[in-house]
């Protein structure tokens, strides 16, 4: 007999645990409710024909810059950014000003976000030594992705650089801490090899040897306080193949950006807006990150959505920001390297659903599977087009991809059973909620 869902996505290629089934899937109460041959009385139909249905697409690191820094990007554009790009949930950094270290300023955030981010989402808590012992609290708050560690100065002032403040932080708590590695004594020291108006100095500066320093020094401390860690936007294949000696204690992220550019090409390119933190380094280095996850050593991909103005940019070198917009093309450029062959479309759902449900614990989001929240990121994977101004939601206003043409594109994002963007037209209001973990849906 004919049941009745609220929504059944009709005729697509839906990407299950058990791979990709030619299937519709019904939704009910926001929850995947049934995958199959379905018919239905009542509810909205979706016809998927030609497309491919993805678990919702989980961004798990992005800046928004609110509050504080509004003129850059708030959580309203940022989470519209997302959606336009078929991310469906993401996790936002606690680098804004003031910074976002304390219960009452996650609290406030998520007051701010509620029913304005388009996007489902969630708040990391930034590590200070002032904060050090509050943290096995404050990563409990329902809402938050857990503790970040900056271990080098980056946009804002969070920075926790000594080993003895780091294993203060290590020891508060038991959640996945995340962790920026790069060496802040090396990068002090190393600061006159950053040449005024050449950003291709910037690699020089903030070297593979920072990175590496880094890197070695939070996995001895994480093993030593048996507290498992998670390492950004990692750019150098050592720190890859080191890490897989490692996976006990630590996981990791990659970007699109380290994935798709290269400096001997992005600096004479683009100048201060190929400039980021850690940086866009050679050819060489993108190929051999290329090679670690072949062998499968990074857990997700993060799109380190770090969104500075034009004029911030135009400054000259070093006085311009480090970091670029990057959650609207997070799906795109990925599609465009799965359509170039250079990872499978499975691979890419890995590290973009079941990865981060995996490593941070996430309840009903991450798969295609009854009882799961409907979150699904509808694709065309043979759709030919080109970056342009008018697609880019950012508030900075431009994207470092722009002018690109990709194979491969997001049609829609699907969040709780609600259709939120589709052919690039925005729904009529935003209605993204707080992420759930186990960590704090379950705390005793």
């Amino acid at each position: 007999m004919p049941q009745t869902f609220d929504l059944i996505l009709k005729n697509g290629t839906v990407h299950t645990p058990a791979g990709p089934v030619s299937a519709d899937v019904g939704v009910r109460g926001g929850r995947i409710a049934e995958i199959g041959a379905l018919r239905a009385d009542g509810g909205e139909v979706i016809d998927c024909a030609g497309l491919d249905v993805l678990p919702g697409v989980i961004d798990s690191q992005v800046h928004f810059r609110e509050p504080g820094l509004e003129h850059k990007e708030d959580l309203e554009s940022g989470s519209r950014a997302a959606v336009m790009g078929g991310v469906t949930a993401v996790f936002e950094m606690p680098n804004t000003n003031p910074n976002t270290d304390t219960a009452d300023r996650v609290h406030d955030k998520l007051a701010r976000a509620h029913h304005r981010m388009w996007c489902d989402h969630a708040f990391y808590v930034g590590a200070t030594a002032d904060n050090a012992e509050d943290l096995r609290e404050l990563e409990r708050i329902p809402g938050t992705a857990g503790v970040k560690i900056f271990m080098g100065a980056s946009t804002g002032s969070l920075l926790v650089d000594d080993d003895a403040a780091l294993a203060r932080v290590l020891a508060s708590g038991t959640r996945r801490v995340a962790i920026h590695a790069e060496d802040e004594a090396r990068m002090n020291a190393r600061k006159d090899y950053r040449v005024e108006g050449d950003p291709a100095s910037h690699p020089v500066w903030r070297d593979d040897e920072s990175a590496m320093l880094a890197t070695k020094r939070i996995i001895a401390l994480a093993r030593a306080a048996r507290r498992r860690i998670h390492i950004l936007h990692v750019t150098t294949p050592a720190e890859l193949e080191y890490i897989a000696q490692h996976k006990d204690v630590a996981t990791c992220e990659v970007t699109p950006q380290h994935l798709t550019l290269a400096g001997e090409d992005a600096y004479p390119r683009l100048g201060t807006y190929a400039q980021m933190n850690p940086p866009i380094r050679s050819a060489a280095h993108m190929e051999g990150l290329w090679h670690w996850l072949r062998q499968g050593v990074p857990d997700v991909i993060g799109s380190d959505h770090a969104p500075h103005t034009i004029e911030e940019k135009a400054k000259t070198y070093p006085a311009s920001p480090s970091g670029m917009p990057g959650v609207q093309t997070l799906v795109p450029l990925f599609l465009n390297h799965v359509a170039e062959g250079r990872l499978t479309l499975q691979r890419f759902i890995d590290m973009t659903s079941a990865g981060p449900q995996r490593i941070f614990g996430l309840v009903g989001k991450g798969r295609i599977a009854c009882g799961y929240d409907a979150d699904f990121t509808t694709v065309d994977l043979k759709k030919r087009w080109t970056v342009g101004p008018d697609w880019l939601q950012s508030r900075c206003g431009w994207s470092p991809f722009e002018g690109d043409t990709l194979t491969g594109k997001a049609v829609g994002t699907i969040i709780r059973g609600q259709r939120v963007m589709w052919e690039d037209t925005l729904a009529n209001e935003a209605l993204g909620e707080p992420v759930r973990f186990e960590a704090t849906e379950f705390r005793s």
